[in-house]
């Protein structure tokens, strides 16, 4: 009977099983939802995201290990010989206060390891991916008979500061675990209606860098500035002088971002200081440029120092913090595998074709070891009906509220079509 079976005196297509196990589940995912929604944890501190999302994942007949890099957790549903596919979703929430008004809005405030407190929010759609995972395990632990190989469906910890992929690889993902040949993931899109899908081929997102620039002078009294060599207006040439990378060091058909977000100097309105601070993100997709950006940085800076007469033992020290997160890539044959299944399981209208954004994510990671696997990000749509995507709250936004039943089912139906594309029934 290959890929049907009977349901009363009619074959079943994959389809209509999916949606029938996903009814059946649809009102206790919503629960689980609102309750991961209600309860959310900071980056390395998802201790009970944890051990919530691990029950979950053993109740759906996963084996699961926990305490993966921390926190992470890791889930088994074996189905006889075949590939293997990883389905990851992320843990971890923001110190964000929401300002949603939902009923189970999060009203959670936790420590923010400064002597502080900070409220936390899933204000990036980790409740609901999560949410989406179990749904998945459910689905396809009552539905073996339509598939064969293994799921390693992992629950991801510090998505948000860009080092929970890298530190469940580093603690042996790929070596205790089965080896994917596909890995998979799902992010909320808050510019795309709910109940559609965005498809990206290739780069999906951007390489994530943080620099810190020390701008150093010879502070004095500001009455007197002939007597100096002012580390404040250095700092002033030096941001302006930094962008032109964009506008004439990258070609214009590549793509970087060259912000300074924050600059700190000084202390009195008429001090000169000795030193000024800056911090930087720079965003880009090819490695090339990326490494053509750093060095236009350091040039740059010290290239005004040099101008403005500043001695060479003062010259401004640029640290790149050593864990970028690297561009998202969206292998090319995967995802055009991927997007002919999912405009078949929910029609054309419903699959989109969306730019490339310079946001990060470590999904990335996932592809970047010996193994090369290729990757496919899916982005699902979460803005409610009757509201103009342009005009909806973004993802880190306090607004941030998805609308979750047309949200949560095509999320659930879009990652079961892709698993059971890629572990077919052989």
């Amino acid at each position: 009977m290959g890929w049907a079976c009977v349901v009363g005196t009619q074959a079943a297509t994959p389809m209509e099983d999916v949606a029938t196990r996903f009814r059946s589940e649809e009102a206790s995912l919503h629960q689980l939802y609102r309750e991961l929604h209600a309860s959310p944890e900071l980056s390395w501190h998802e201790v009970e995201t944890a051990k919530r999302f691990a029950a979950e994942l053993r109740s759906a007949g996963l084996e699961v290990t926990t305490g993966v890099a921390t926190n992470g957790v890791v889930g088994l549903l074996r189905n006889g010989p075949g590939p293997v596919v990883l389905l990851r979703c992320d843990l971890d929430a923001l110190p964000l206060k929401e300002e949603t008004g939902l009923a189970f809005a999060s009203t959670r405030r936790v420590s923010d390891g400064k002597g502080g407190e900070t409220a936390v929010m899933h204000a990036c759609g980790h409740d609901l991916h999560m949410t989406a995972a179990v749904g998945v395990a459910r689905v396809l632990g009552t539905l073996t008979n339509r598939w064969q190989g293994t799921v390693v469906l992992i629950g991801q910890p510090a998505e948000e500061v860009g080092s929970g992929a890298r530190g469940m690889l580093r603690d042996g993902l790929y070596q205790r675990f089965p080896k994917p040949d596909f890995a998979l993931s799902l992010h909320c899109h808050a510019g795309l209606p709910a109940g559609t899908v965005g498809v990206v081929e290739g780069y999906v997102l951007a390489n994530v860098d943080s620099i810190d620039v020390r701008l150093r002078g010879v502070g004095g009294h500001g009455a007197y500035p002939e007597k100096t060599r002012d580390p404040v207006v250095l700092a002033a040439q030096s941001i302006l002088a930094l962008q032109t990378i964009r506008s004439r060091e990258i070609s214009a058909l590549d793509a970087v971002v060259v912000t300074v977000g924050s600059v700190h100097g000084g202390s009195k309105h008429n001090i000169i200081p000795d030193d000024v601070a800056l911090q930087l993100t720079v965003r880009s997709y090819k490695p090339e440029v990326r490494e053509k950006a750093i060095a236009s940085i350091r040039r740059i800076v010290r290239g005004q120092a040099i101008a403005a007469g500043i001695p060479e033992d003062r010259m401004p020290e640029v640290k790149v913090q050593d864990e970028f997160t690297p561009a998202l890539y969206n292998d090319p044959t995967l995802t055009r595998r991927m997007g002919g299944v999912l405009k078949t399981w929910l029609s054309a209208d419903r699959v989109r074709t969306v730019d490339p954004v310079m946001g990060g994510e470590d999904f990335s990671e996932y592809g970047r070891t010996a193994e090369k696997v290729p990757l496919f990000d899916l982005w699902v749509g979460t803005v409610p009906s009757g509201t103009d995507p342009a005009n909806a709250p973004g993802l880190h936004s306090n607004r941030f509220a998805p609308e979750l039943k047309p949200t949560l089912e095509t999320a659930v139906t879009s990652l079961t079509a892709e698993l059971l594309e890629l572990l077919p029934r052989r």
